[in-house]
């Protein structure tokens, strides 16, 4: 552990470590494009405020995507033209689903996630943004560390 680093969450609860790491599995191997999986956990790390996923699926998107691009997904919605429909898409869920107290997953986006994956692809979708989010609520108030150095 590092000054900043609270304490190790998966360590201290195996088993829910052991869980929780069971569903990252369970995406991993799912029929969603590995660099869409990263692509939804990095957006929704990046809404969560967490340093070390956001470092670790950065890392991990940089190796399938420019890094120009990478560096515009907080801004997805003003360069529409650099992603397809379906990670519009993908992008907009997540940040729907990440988001639900305030948007209570909007017709809108449910509509345009649903006419581009179909229903299995859809709940798989949705089961990776809510793990994602399940890792942030954990790494960052723990404060995991970054492999980032200054």
């Amino acid at each position: 552990m590092n000054e900043t680093t609270r304490l190790n969450w998966y360590e201290v609860a195996p088993a829910g470590a052991k869980a929780l790491f069971g569903v990252h599995h369970y995406v991993t191997h799912t029929n969603l494009p590995e660099e869409l999986i990263h692509l939804v956990f990095l957006r929704v790390s990046q809404i969560n405020g967490c340093a070390h996923c956001i470092d670790l699926h950065t890392r991990d998107l940089l190796k399938t995507m420019a890094a120009d691009k990478v560096a515009l997904i907080p801004v997805w919605e003003e360069v529409p033209y650099l992603f397809s429909e379906q990670y519009r898409a993908a992008l907009a869920w997540a940040e729907e689903v990440t988001l639900v107290s305030e948007t209570h997953a909007s017709d809108q986006a449910y509509a345009a996630v649903s006419a581009v994956f179909e229903p299995k692809d859809l709940v798989d979708l949705t089961i990776t943004i809510a793990a994602m989010n399940a890792f942030n609520r954990l790494g960052a108030p723990f404060r995991l560390p970054v492999k980032a150095q200054p």
